[in-house]
């Protein structure tokens, strides 16, 4: 039992470690063939956690192979634009210039329907206010609308806009960050300052607390358990 569970530990940590050196993706944005690497992952660490009688070096020698096969498969992509268009293939215009490619649509065994799917997740329900659709190779459809379709911006009208950074996060569930806090040349007694003009006497009694870039503290205490 013991044995089982170290293996199975074993086993989970390997797989997650593979993971990360896939690189941060969701399962909608792997390649098909990363996809198949994940199943087969899965698949792979599943033997040995079933049957003990597998020695766990059987178990892990695959699992490192496949892990191997898709780094240096990664680094040859970075550096062959060539193979990764053999392996990955190349995006595809299913709209061009606000024409439906029939051809492309019956090459890719895409229907209008599917289409008309994915133009609706994109907020974009009607088809007459797209200028290019493009199916990548993760699957997922871009979309450019025409000119007169696109949302107005300060540069359409000649305004100025003042730089809006990203928020620095300081607290989280009462913890602080103080690397975040050095970052923008800040510190703690500031911070305690800040959130006793509040009444808060302690940052751990913070649920989340951030800054913007013009200097604005956001936060939100804790519930207390009643």
């Amino acid at each position: 039992m013991i044995l089982g569970i170290i293996r199975t530990l074993i086993l989970f940590a390997v797989v997650v470690i593979g993971l990360r050196l896939m690189g941060k993706r969701q399962i909608g944005q792997l390649q098909p063939y990363e996809l198949v690497i994940v199943i087969m992952l899965s698949a792979l660490a599943a033997i040995p956690m079933e049957n003990t009688g597998v020695p766990l070096a059987s178990g892990l020698f695959p699992i490192f192979t496949l892990i191997v096969a898709q780094v240096a498969l990664s680094y040859i992509f970075l550096k062959s634009e060539r193979a990764r268009s053999v392996v990955c293939s190349t995006p595809s215009v299913l709209i061009e210039n606000g024409r439906i490619v029939e051809k492309e649509l019956a090459r890719l065994r895409y229907n209008i329907n599917d289409l008309l799917e994915q133009l609706r997740a994109k907020n974009t329900p009607n088809i007459a206010d797209v200028e290019f659709a493009i199916l990548e190779t993760s699957g997922e459809l871009s979309i450019i609308p025409k000119s007169q379709k696109r949302p107005l911006a300060p540069a359409d009208l000649n305004l100025s806009t003042e730089y809006e950074g990203l928020p620095v996060t300081l607290i989280i569930d009462g913890y602080l960050f103080k690397k975040n806090l050095a970052k923008i040349n800040l510190d703690e007694n500031w911070l305690a300052s800040e959130l006793q003009k509040r009444g808060i006497d302690s940052y751990r009694e913070v649920l989340f607390a951030s800054l913007d870039s013009a200097g604005k503290l956001f936060y939100q205490v804790k519930t207390k358990a009643v």
